[in-house]
C-alpha cells in the first residue's frame, strides 16, 4: 500500500505567512502540520510516499529530504498548478500502478492517526473508503450523504444546500478503481477535478464506497484560528521537560517544555506551552497554548493562545494574544509616541486594532 500526500496547495487563508513559506510547514508545537500526517501514515505500517508539490516544492524537499528520517522513502511529484484532489491522482498515476493507496491532504491533522482505519481498509478492501466529520457549515467542504443503513447515498462539493452536515475529511483510501473514475471526471465549475465527483462516479456504477464518521480531533489547519486551535491540541498531550535554563526568579506552572539551549528569566511561563531551542523569555509572562519557535526573544511582554515562529522578537509589546507571528518579525512597543498605529503590513495582511 502506498500513500499520496497533497502538498501542493497556496495556503492563500494563511497569507502573509504563506508568502514565503509553505502552509504544510507552519508549526503546530514546534513541528510542522505534514510531519504529523507523515508519522501517521508510517505508523499505520505504509512507508512508501509520494509527495504532490507545486511552488513550493523546494522547501518541502529541504524539510521532509528522501522521507528516512520518518522511516519512509519518498517520492515528489509535481503538479504545475493545484487543479484539483482527483487531479493529483491523475498525475500520480504511473508512481501509483496497480496498488492500493491512501491519499491525505498534508494540511489536516487527525488526532490519533489513521492505523485502525488503514487496517480495516486492507482487511476489506472497499473500492474506497472516505472519513467523514459533522461541522457546523457543510457549505465549505466535500458533503457526504449516508443512508438509512449508513451507506453512502451522494456527495456533493462545496454545495449551497447541504444535504447533510457531514464533511469529508482530507484522508481517502482507494483501490486501483479510482484511476478510471478520475479519467471520466470534468473539470468543475471551478475548473478543479472533484474528488468528490471521482467518489460519485463509483457510486453509480455501484462501486463500494464506504464511510467512516470520526468523533474525535479533526482540523484542516488552512486558517489562522484552525491553527492555533490544533497548537492547543498538540500541547495538551506533550510532556514538560526542561532542556534549557530556568533562573530561580522564574516560575513555570503545569506541562511547559523549555528546548535546549532556550532561557528562561524573571518570568513566568503557564502551560501548556513550549519555548524552543535558543529562545530567551525575559520579565515576560507566556500564557497557556503557546508555541515559541527556536531562536525568538520575548522581553517585557504578554504572549497567549499564539504561535510564534522562528527568529522572531517580540520587546516590551503589552499582551498578544490569539495571534501567528512570522518568522523573523520584529514586533516592538512604542510608549512615548501620540495614540496612533504605525503599521508596514504586507500583501493580504489582516490587523485587528482595539480602538
Amino acid at each position: 500500500m502506498k500513500a499520496l500526500v497533497l502538498a501542493g496547495g497556496t495556503g492563500s487563508r494563511l497569507r502573509p505567512i504563506t508568502h514565503t513559506a509553505a502552509k504544510q510547514l507552519v508549526p503546530v508545537a514546534n513541528k510542522p502540520v505534514l510531519f504529523y500526517g507523515l508519522e501517521s501514515l508510517v505508523a499505520a505500517g505504509v512507508d512508501e510516499i509520494g509527495i504532490v508539490v507545486g511552488d513550493t516544492a523546494e522547501e518541502i524537499r529541504a524539510a521532509v529530504g528522501d522521507g528516512s528520517r520518518f522511516g519512509a522513502r519518498v517520492t515528489y511529484l509535481r503538479q504545475e498548478r493545484p487543479l484539483g484532489l482527483a487531479h493529483a491522482v491523475l498525475i500520480a498515476r504511473d508512481w501509483l500502478g496497480d496498488d492500493d493507496f491512501v491519499m491525505y491532504l498534508g494540511d489536516n491533522f487527525i488526532v490519533g492517526g489513521i492505523t485502525e482505519l488503514v487496517a480495516d481498509f486492507r482487511a476489506h478492501r472497499p473500492d474506497a473508503r472516505i472519513l467523514l466529520t459533522k461541522v457546523p457549515d457543510p457549505r465549505m467542504f466535500g458533503v457526504a450523504e449516508l443512508g438509512p443503513d449508513g451507506g453512502v447515498r451522494g456527495l456533493q462539493e462545496k454545495p449551497a444546500a447541504p444535504r447533510s452536515d457531514l464533511a469529508l475529511v482530507g484522508v481517502y483510501l482507494f483501490t486501483p478503481a479510482v484511476h478510471e473514475a478520475v479519467r471520466a471526471i470534468e473539470p468543475s465549475d471551478r475548473g478543479e477535478l472533484e474528488i468528490t465527483d471521482a467518489l460519485q462516479w463509483l457510486l453509480d456504477r455501484r462501486l463500494t464506497v464506504q464511510a467512516t464518521t470520526i468523533t474525535g480531533y479533526w482540523k484542516d489547519t488552512g486558517n489562522v484560528l484552525d491553527m492555533l486551535e490544533v497548537n492547543r491540541s498538540v500541547l495538551e498531550t506533550l510532556d514538560g521537560a526542561v532542556e534549557g535554563d530556568v533562573d530561580a526568579d522564574s516560575e513555570l506552572i503545569g506541562r511547559v517544555r523549555v528546548e535546549s539551549g532556550a532561557q528562561v528569566v524573571r518570568s513566568r511561563i503557564v502551560g501548556p506551552a513550549v519555548i524552543g531551542a535558543g529562545s530567551v523569555v525575559r520579565d515576560s509572562c507566556i500564557g497557556p497554548s503557546t508555541s515559541v519557535a527556536e531562536n525568538c526573544v520575548i522581553e517585557g511582554s504578554e504572549v497567549e493562545f499564539s504561535i510564534v515562529l522562528g527568529g522572531s522578537r517580540i520587546d516590551r509589546a503589552g499582551r498578544i494574544e490569539g495571534s501567528l507571528i512570522g518568522r523573523t518579525v520584529h514586533v516592538t512597543g512604542a510608549p512615548r509616541a501620540p495614540r496612533a498605529h504605525r503599521l508596514v503590513l504586507g500583501d493580504h495582511s489582516r490587523v485587528h486594532i482595539t480602538t
